[in-house]
């Protein structure tokens, strides 16, 4: 099941290369005309004909395979909290985080710790090293894996330097 999973993302991300950018017609002939899609409605538009002439229109072909259509590009069902309680149904395996945006630094700090020792993927940790300093000295409680050299980029970083610390 895992083979088949893992299988079908790679078709879908192959199938979304090699599908067009969908563009409203005429749009690049009149600035008045966004580029945002709109169906093709003219009497004689090559493109609502579906002529080779038209631009391509979003059809049923161009869709995700059903097994894995909404998940996050890591294979994870993308699920979106606010506090720890949302957590309790969810499993690690299946499921990565995205932590609101509407959440404060004080709380995602330590929403994201309980996060961690859960093992949860985080789609969005989304503070700085210096942020989770500043958090940390207000809490008075250190924050576990998180060195001064470590200057996170993105998520990855952060992840592997708390990786890091647990096997530690």
């Amino acid at each position: 099941m895992q083979k088949e999973k893992e299988r079908l993302l790679r078709v879908r991300k192959v199938m979304k290369k090699k599908k067009p950018k969908f563009r409203r017609v005429e749009s690049w002939r009149y600035k008045r005309v966004k580029p945002s899609w709109r169906k093709a409605r003219g009497i004689d538009s090559k493109t609502r004909k579906k002529l080779k002439s038209g631009v391509k229109s979003p059809t049923v072909g161009y869709r995700a395979p059903k097994k894995i259509r909404g998940l996050h590009p890591s294979g994870y069902e993308e699920i979106n909290i606010m506090n720890i309680d949302e957590v309790k149904n969810l499993d690690n395996k299946k499921h990565a985080i995205r932590i609101s945006a509407k959440l404060g630094n004080r709380k995602r700090v330590m929403l994201i710790e309980q996060l961690h020792k859960m093992k949860f993927k985080i789609l969005n940790v989304g503070t700085s090293y210096k942020a989770l300093k500043e958090f940390e000295e207000m809490l008075e409680t250190p924050i576990e894996g998180i060195e001064e050299e470590d200057q996170f980029e993105d998520v990855e970083d952060l992840e592997e330097t708390l990786e890091k610390s647990e096997e530690e």
